[in-house]
Formats: structure tokens, C-alpha cells, sequence
């Protein structure tokens, strides 16, 4: 896999990167949460901008990145806007959505951005142009919040994720059954292989699969989301038992003799 490097992190190669939302609301809060970061074992901090009280209004907004950027150092920053329909804590019509994603990116604050599949085909490929033209790496991400698809369909979902440009693949899903979240391990496996140029990154939610969350470096996945306090997705487990877990496996990954 050919890692995707932002700030010094290597996204695709050795373990999986831990990335830890920031969800709090107010801007004391973010601004907390993100002093915090120093003493948390994250390689990329994700900014949960759906949850910012002031999140509709662009130029604060703008203000809150800045300050984030500043407040962060030299810790990647990506920027999510993640709407009500995949999960997310406020809807946002399609041309705002996009609006606010291209005044992030020309900001020069962030790092990574992500992008919804579903937003629409010519959108998500205007997004992610402009993020290019301004050095940003594209998540182009999916959700599925009731169910896992079929195999096909998520592949699917995957590869159109690459043929409109983006830098990183992100599929979520949620299991029903302990078979589910093996499908999900073995699309993860067989996009990891296909996709050898962007890098992968897979989840199934809840308890049920959060051995999806823990096992990327044997199934291809490069990036997994640990929590400080509240969590964003259900299943999410605290950063830093997620880095001791991690940091086991790729420990014994390398350890190849045969007892």
C-alpha cells in the first residue's frame, strides 16, 4: 500500500494511524479538547465540525480552524463536516455543504478534509479538485448506520471512491451479525490489495465490530478512531487502550517464528 503522508504521518504504512475526533460544542470546548491532544496518543486530530454550536455559520467556522490549527502545532488536522444523513448532528443542503468544504480548504488550515460519497458525483469531484489544488488530502467517506451491504455493493461504494479522486478510501458500516463484520474484514482485505495506491480505511460499528477497529494492520485498514470522552460513532474505543491494542499486534506481527 502507498501511504498518503501528511505532516510527517504516513497513513498506509506500518500500524494504523490513531485519529481522535474533537465533538465538543462550544468553542471553549474545542479549544480545551485540542490543548488536551498533547498528552493523547493521536497522530491526526479530527475536527467534528457538525457539532459546533456555531457550525452553520462559515466564518466562525473559519475562526475555529484557525484557532485549531494554531492550538494543534505540527498534529494533522482533518476537517469533517458530517451530515444528519449519514450520522451526523445537523443536515446541510448539498451547495452549502460544498461552500463551507472549499472555504475550509482555502484557508490553509487543514490537513485533510472529508467528503461524503452520496454528497453527488460532480460535487465531491469539484471538492476534492480544489482540495488538491490546495495541497489537502481527500477522505472520501460512507456510512451505513442499519446495516452491512453486500460485499459488491461496498466494493463498489470503494471503488467509486477512487475513480472520483480521492486520496482515501473510509466505508462504515454496521453489523447485525458476527458474519458481517467478516465481510467487512474481507472487503477491507480485497480493497487494501486492489487499491494499492490509496489507502484504506474500514470500520464496523458497535460492539460487535470492534475487532474491525483493532485489527487493521492484518486486514488493511491504516487509520482507526479512538475516543477522549464522548464518542462519535458507536463501538469507538478510548484512545489510549486502542494504542496499547495496536501496539501489540504490530509487536507480534513481526514475529514470524512458529511455536
Amino acid at each position: 500500500m502507498k501511504p498518503v503522508v501528511v505532516r510527517n504521518v504516513a497513513i498506509g504504512q506500518g500500524k494504523p494511524k490513531i485519529c481522535v475526533p474533537i465533538v465538543a460544542t462550544t468553542a471553549e470546548g474545542i479549544l480545551q479538547a485540542a490543548r488536551n491532544m498533547t498528552e493523547i496518543p493521536a497522530d491526526i486530530i479530527e475536527w467534528r465540525v457538525d457539532w459546533y454550536e456555531d457550525a452553520l455559520q462559515t466564518e466562525k467556522v473559519l475562526w475555529m480552524t484557525g484557532c485549531l490549527r494554531e492550538a494543534l502545532g505540527e498534529k494533522p488536522l482533518l476537517f469533517t463536516f458530517r451530515t444528519a444523513r449519514e450520522g451526523g448532528e445537523k443536515a446541510l443542503p448539498v451547495e452549502a455543504y460544498e461552500a463551507l468544504n472549499f472555504a475550509v480548504v482555502q484557508s490553509g488550515c487543514v490537513d485533510l478534509l472529508d467528503i461524503e460519497l452520496l454528497t453527488g458525483d460532480e460535487a465531491v469531484v469539484r471538492m476534492i479538485e480544489e482540495a488538491h489544488r490546495r495541497q489537502v488530502r481527500v477522505i472520501c467517506s460512507n456510512h451505513d448506520f442499519f446495516k452491512t451491504p453486500p460485499r459488491e455493493e461496498m466494493l463498489g461504494r470503494m471503488r467509486k471512491m477512487q475513480q472520483l479522486g480521492a486520496d482515501i478510501l473510509k466505508l462504515a458500516v454496521m453489523p447485525q451479525s458476527k458474519r458481517d463484520v467478516l465481510t467487512l474484514l474481507g472487503v477491507t482485505l480485497e480493497m487494501s490489495e486492489e487499491a494499492v495506491a490509496h489507502p484504506v480505511v474500514t470500520m464496523s460499528m458497535a460492539s460487535l465490530g470492534l475487532i474491525s477497529r483493532l485489527a487493521g494492520e492484518t486486514f488493511g485498514s491504516a487509520l482507526t478512531y479512538g475516543a477522549v470522552g464522548q464518542r462519535s460513532a458507536p463501538g469507538q474505543p478510548g484512545a489510549r487502550e486502542l494504542a496499547e491494542v495496536l501496539e501489540v499486534i504490530h509487536r507480534n506481527s513481526s514475529d514470524r517464528s512458529v511455536h
